[in-house]
């Protein structure tokens, strides 16, 4: 698990719009990313719908926002 979070955000597939936002606000990492909620997100810019993809690419992996794990 840990060498997963230390990937790019990249490994994820978000478009490119996403990650974009997410590069300006120094989220560079799954783990940066995983340690957010959707206040978090939308504090810098995302719409429901960005974070509806965020959701689910986190969940193909067994995560969800806030640092959670699936089981």
């Amino acid at each position: 698990m840990n060498n997963f979070l230390n990937n790019d955000i990249t490994y994820l597939n978000l478009s490119n719009n996403i990650s974009k936002v997410l590069k300006q606000h120094n989220i560079l990492k799954v783990n940066d990313l995983w340690s957010k909620n959707r206040r978090n997100l939308k504090e810098i810019g995302m719409n429901d719908k960005d974070i509806k993809e965020i959701v689910i690419k986190l969940e193909l992996n067994g995560l969800e926002l806030n640092k959670r794990l699936n089981k």
